[in-house]
């Protein structure tokens, strides 16, 4: 009988502690819905907009952000446009209750411009061993083979907008600017030889090779375009 009591109370109180633990107030740190992210130490905007398939240039007009480089822990990034604001240009939506005749003193932003490609040359010498959308690794480049330590090289000029290992599923990763349209990524190395805000030039050195997917010496190189993965192939010289 006693076991019977003790068993039924020992109940009892897990189900209230499980009840008030999920009544519990969460942090900002813990809720992180689909339309935004909270920053946290070490992470710049282009980090963020390459982990969620983003163009910087948006998230920086959908959050009042002037520079890029000055965003802070605990600030909140939205990651959709806020009403009234189109997500493909970021200039405000028409409402269904004005006419293009009423006075609307609102203030059109002007559509991101399409920048053309830089002059691309390959980051390293291996051999592509994965093509971009295929498997393993994340499927938004392509998986270049080497050896371990062999040099990578910026396959255009540019500005380091990231480096770090931050990035699940990247490791050691490095993210170029090069104008307001293109972007690209040189992961899974094993030591980085450049720091964020350094302006490099083509084919400069700015990584070693370290393993990738199965423990192999890979790099992960990606390309995207107003924050879309596009293939790289179209962009590199044939070779």
């Amino acid at each position: 009988m006693n076991g019977g009591r003790l068993r039924a109370s020992f109940l009892i109180l897990a189900a209230t502690g499980l009840l008030l633990g999920g009544c519990g107030p969460k942090t900002r740190w813990d809720h992180t819905p689909r339309d935004e992210h909270v920053v946290r130490s070490g992470e710049t905007l282009y980090a963020i907009a390459w982990r969620y398939g983003k163009d910087p240039g948006l998230l920086a007009r959908w959050n009042g952000i002037e520079d890029p480089s000055r965003i802070y822990p605990g600030q909140v990034i939205r990651l959709t446009a806020p009403p009234g604001m189109s997500g493909a240009t970021a200039a405000p939506a028409a409402s269904s209750s004005t006419t293009p005749s009423q006075n609307d003193t609102r203030r059109e932003l002007p559509p991101i411009p399409t920048q053309p490609p830089p002059n691309w040359v390959w980051p390293v010498t291996g051999q592509v061993v994965v093509e971009f959308g295929d498997r393993p690794g994340t499927g938004t480049g392509l998986l270049i083979g080497g050896r371990l330590g062999d040099p990578i090289q910026a396959a255009a000029p540019g500005r380091v907008v990231y480096a770090g290992d931050g990035l699940i599923g990247y490791g050691k990763l490095i993210i170029l600017k090069h104008n307001d349209t293109y972007l690209s990524a040189y992961g899974h190395n094993a030591s980085l030889l450049v720091r964020e805000g350094e302006t490099i030039a083509r084919g400069q050195r700015i990584a070693t090779m370290g393993e990738g997917p199965g423990r192999e010496p890979r790099l992960h190189f990606e390309i995207r375009k107003n924050g879309e993965p596009v293939n790289p192939r179209q962009y590199l010289p044939a070779r």
